[in-house]
């Protein structure tokens, strides 16, 4: 079984910026009560002519020019979103058309938060067994067409965007870039993050989401590490779902990630859901704040309540 790698990433993000300031003139909110709470200063808005498809292509072929590969080079696309309105095509295939892929296997995968980093496993597992040679694996949500917009408590948390990472097969005697992943969820607690009703709309359980992230999600993370034969301290750089500034600062500490730069891009983004793993991944590589090689940390989490984490070798 050969090992696969992160050839390349990318990410896109619509022009629109909301910030808290336009957010206080739709609810009862403020900059400083956004800010104490979530974190967040920003976010960028879709519009609507901007479906979820357009945003993941542009971060898709972002991802495809850093990698030096054409879109007819790629034989599996899985697509990481829980927002994709339409039953089919699903958005995978709309990608493939948008980028003009001659054939590709294409699956939507829907685990909310937790979407890519269940995608670029599953990624992985079809390149160790031989099922793909070349993946595209991409996180893309639009949260804004599932927000109410006068519920203080979620519309102040969401932004729309895309990352892309191309997975390829590792060459022969090259160590494997993605380590194991540790995956799983509470099943009862289902219920702390839903997307449900029609039209459908966003709803948390926000204290339910914190407790479990802060108690249970620090040894899950340590567990990953062990998986791919690292101490959390060997890390360079940690990325977790980008939920909320309270909750990631406390959660990478807990990790015990001392050496490593923690991805921050919730403040300028909001909560992209499965978006939100490859685009601060990207948006860190692109900044050269971790370098070819080094070990990263990715670890979703969120709605079901699902995880899922590996170490990947940064590209």
């Amino acid at each position: 079984m050969i090992g696969s790698r992160i050839a390349a990433v990318g990410h896109y993000q619509p022009a629109k910026v909301l910030t808290n300031e336009d957010l206080a003139g739709m609810v009862d909110t403020s900059d400083a009560w956004i800010t104490s709470r979530v974190g967040i200063r920003t976010r960028h808005i879709a519009g609507p002519d901007e479906p979820v498809d357009e945003l993941a292509a542009h971060a898709a072929a972002k991802a495809l020019a850093a990698a030096g590969r054409t879109p007819a080079e790629i034989d599996l696309v899985l697509l990481a979103t829980s927002t994709a309105i339409d039953r089919s095509p699903n958005m995978a295939a709309r990608v493939a058309a948008r980028l003009g892929m001659p054939g590709p296997a294409v699956m939507d995968i829907n685990v909310v938060c937790a979407g890519f980093t269940h995608a670029l496993a599953t990624a992985d597992h079809a390149v160790r067994a031989g099922g793909a040679s070349r993946v595209l694996v991409v996180g893309a949500d639009k949260m804004t067409d599932v927000t109410d917009w006068t519920d203080r408590s979620t519309c102040v948390l969401v932004g729309d965007g895309a990352g892309a990472a191309v997975v390829e097969a590792c060459a022969p005697g090259q160590g494997a870039g993605i380590g194991p992943v540790l995956w799983g969820s509470v099943p009862e607690m289902g219920h702390a993050v839903r997307i449900e009703g029609t039209p459908p709309r966003f709803a948390q359980e926000g204290q339910s989401v914190y407790r479990w992230a802060a108690t249970q999600l620090p040894v899950i993370a340590r567990q990953a590490c062990e998986k791919a034969g690292l101490a959390p301290e060997d890390l360079a750089g940690v990325v977790l779902h980008q939920a909320n500034l309270r909750i990631i600062e406390p959660l990478a500490r807990r990790i015990g990630a001392v050496n490593a730069v923690v991805a921050r891009d919730v403040i300028e983004s909001g909560n992209t859901s499965a978006a939100s793993i490859p685009l601060a991944f990207s948006k860190l590589v692109e900044q050269g704040a971790v370098s070819t090689g080094e070990p990263v940390l990715l670890f979703g989490f969120g709605g079901n309540l699902s995880y899922a984490g590996q170490v990947v070798r940064c590209p």
